[in-house]
């Protein structure tokens, strides 16, 4: 395919595929910025109501420990950082603080434990904390390293709605990151959690020092899945001292704002129906950045002081923010299932 911006029709990109070529999204990112940003907000307009967000808190519910040697992160074992290892919250703790976060706005709770896989007798009280976060009339989520068929399915039937399990960059590039599993077992929990009829919530980290053929791949990667993650979380780098990539020499070269934006409009043109969500990183954004992200289609952000490890926008300035853009959060009854016009959830 060969991309002549004046000769693309505005419906070029309505319908949902799983067979992108490199070719063909190495040519949607590098359209003209206006043509792209263009495409982007006509398939979000299609899918989402263009003037509401959604809002997600995130919780670390297990810190550190955890035995991977992900070169961004400061919860692995390995890594010399600041970050002190703490055990599991009491179910109490987490349900306080999913009625503050329903509170100051947010949709969906997300709770997050550095594990590998959960062992199942670390599972037991991470499905009672689901079953209660649930019962508070939130969405659930939960993100706990790699799964078994039977996790997965333990999960779902405590009320789980959406898993997180990431990518994080392309396959040829995913080596260079991490050692210790596969990108295949990333993929294999991914099926694991379809299977138990849960949604997805996968996405990946732009800046760890991918070329532009590593985020091509990442994103085709994704919409070539046979399901298109619900929720598709674009991190930027936030680089962590003690973590190889931040004591990388020399250091990693900052992303372009730009091309950050492309990112988002990429994601928003392949999976037109996903929640694309501005992640890790919002801290470090200016508001014009994170207003020309929500123009390429991002409909989604963590909303809340602190994500796993790092700091994220105080709540008054994103709603100062969505108050000038004339955001308004997502609620229940904004949702409609593209395909049978009924309410999502």
């Amino acid at each position: 395919m060969s991309l002549s911006p004046d000769r693309l029709p505005q419906d070029h990109f309505l319908s949902i595929r799983h067979d992108w070529s490199a070719e063909e999204v190495s040519q949607i990112f590098r359209l003209p910025f206006n043509d792209l940003l263009y495409h982007a907000q006509g398939v979000h307009r299609h899918y989402f109501d263009a003037n509401t967000i959604q809002l997600s808190t995130l919780i670390n519910i297990k810190a550190g420990a955890c035995p991977e040697d992900c070169a961004y992160c400061p919860q692995s074992a390995r890594h010399d950082t600041e970050l002190e290892a703490e055990a599991l919250m009491e179910v109490e703790a987490v349900l306080k603080q999913a009625r503050q976060a329903k509170a100051k706005g947010a949709s969906r709770f997300c709770m997050g434990a550095a594990w590998r896989g959960p062992k199942d007798r670390d599972l037991q009280p991470v499905l009672k904390m689901i079953s209660g976060v649930k019962a508070l009339g939130l969405e659930t989520c939960a993100t706990l390293g790699m799964l078994k068929p039977e996790q997965a399915t333990a999960l779902r039937d405590a009320g789980l709605d959406y898993y997180n399990h990431n990518l994080d960059t392309s396959e040829d590039y995913y080596k260079e990151i991490i050692s210790t599993r596969r990108y295949q077992d990333r993929l294999d929990t991914l099926a694991h959690v379809r299977d138990a009829g849960m949604k997805v919530c996968c996405g990946g980290i732009i800046g760890m020092g991918e070329d532009d053929h590593d985020r091509v791949e990442l994103l085709r990667a994704l919409a070539n899945l046979p399901h298109h993650p619900e929720s598709v979380p674009v991190n930027l780098l936030v680089p962590v001292s003690g973590t190889p990539l931040a004591e990388q020499v020399p250091p990693l070269d900052p992303v372009d704002p730009l091309e950050f934006v492309r990112t988002i409009a990429v994601a928003r043109l392949l999976m037109p129906a996903s929640y694309v969500r501005l992640s890790a990183g919002r801290e470090q954004m200016s508001d014009e950045l994170q207003a020309l992200c929500f123009q390429a289609g991002a409909n989604s952000v963590f909303y809340g002081e602190q994500l796993l490890t790092t700091p994220n926008p105080q709540s008054d300035r994103d709603q100062a923010l969505f108050a000038r853009l004339g955001l308004r959060p997502e609620q229940a009854d904004d949702v409609v299932h593209p395909e049978t016009g009924q309410a999502a959830y």
